[in-house]
């Protein structure tokens, strides 16, 4: 699904409207859908994803990220600048996305509302891009509504879709209600509401969780979602560790049913040795990017 120029956010100037497209383009493979492997979870759930029962020892070695999103086939591998700086000059074939906040999930709910301050502002992630030569295609930012420090999250976020736009850069907004005014994080009106959110800050892709409604099917109520964020696409967090079917299955409905406009995922590929992770993330391209069935993606994973 090609992009013309004409579509492109007028918050992009002129001089830079190629460079959005191309970016663009490449981040969605031409199709306008985002297949986004997630790599930000070391801050976020610090080493509880990467060591323990039922995962595997490849997952303890920050490297195990680039293996996968250099070996297998993605939109971009998101993760943070610091990582990025490390590893990126072994993987220099990887389109990166830069995560530009992130907080630890020490402090519960229960002790302080959630708070992810700016770690770089856009204008390094620029500079670190002309430096280093990386192929980074966009930024991406987490805000969590219904938080007490909601109003300068929202601030931070306008400001980074604004400038990353201004240089050409994609943006991806990580879009939760959380916090101690926040009753049901998975209610399918309020994540309608946090994607609405996103289209009023402009962002391209708004990241939100699947809603989940006692006696409602998740498919038909993510409809309300996909519509209130009109123009700015939406995806869908991938979620703790599923059975690959059932993940599978639901990825398809979002897409397919919901009308979401892409995948993001991070455990669901992470947690798998290295061979076994890279047909996961081949599985799940297939079904975002290229419209393949359940089955079609499940004989990817299988390797048949």
């Amino acid at each position: 699904m090609h992009m013309d120029i004409e579509e492109v956010p007028l918050d992009v100037p002129k001089t830079k409207r190629e460079i959005y497209l191309k970016n663009y383009m490449e981040i969605t493979r031409e199709s306008g859908k985002l297949m986004l492997f997630a790599g930000d979870q070391k801050v976020e759930h610090l080493n509880d994803d990467f060591y323990g029962e039922g995962i595997p020892e490849d997952d303890a070695n920050p490297e195990h990220f680039f293996e996968i999103a250099s070996k297998a086939k993605i939109g971009v591998f998101a993760t943070q600048l610091g990582l990025i700086a490390r590893y990126g000059m072994d993987y220099r074939n990887v389109p990166y996305l830069v995560k530009i906040n992130s907080k630890t999930n020490l402090v519960k709910t229960s002790q302080a509302d959630p708070y992810s301050n700016l770690w770089y502002d856009v204008g390094q992630i620029v500079r670190f891009k002309e430096n280093s030569g990386f192929n980074i295609l966009g930024v991406g930012y987490t805000l969590y509504l219904g938080s007490e420090f909601e109003a300068e999250m929202l601030v931070q976020a306008a400001q980074v879709v604004y400038d990353a736009h201004q240089h050409g850069l994609v943006t991806v907004l990580w879009i939760y209600p959380r916090g101690k005014a926040v009753k049901d994080e998975k209610n399918p009106h309020l994540i309608a509401g946090a994607t609405g959110v996103g289209v009023c800050l402009g962002t391209d892709f708004v990241k939100v969780l699947y809603p989940e409604k006692e006696g409602a099917d998740s498919a038909e109520v993510f409809k309300e979602a996909i519509k209130a964020a009109g123009r700015t696409k939406v995806v869908c967090a991938g979620g703790s560790r599923d059975e690959v079917d059932d993940f599978l299955r639901k990825l398809h409905n979002q897409i397919h049913i919901s009308g979401a406009m892409g995948s993001a995922t991070g455990r669901n590929i992470h947690q798998k040795p290295l061979d076994e992770a890279v047909r996961m993330c081949n599985a799940i391209y297939a079904v975002t990017i290229e419209d393949a069935t359940v089955e079609e993606a499940l004989k990817i994973y299988k390797g048949e």
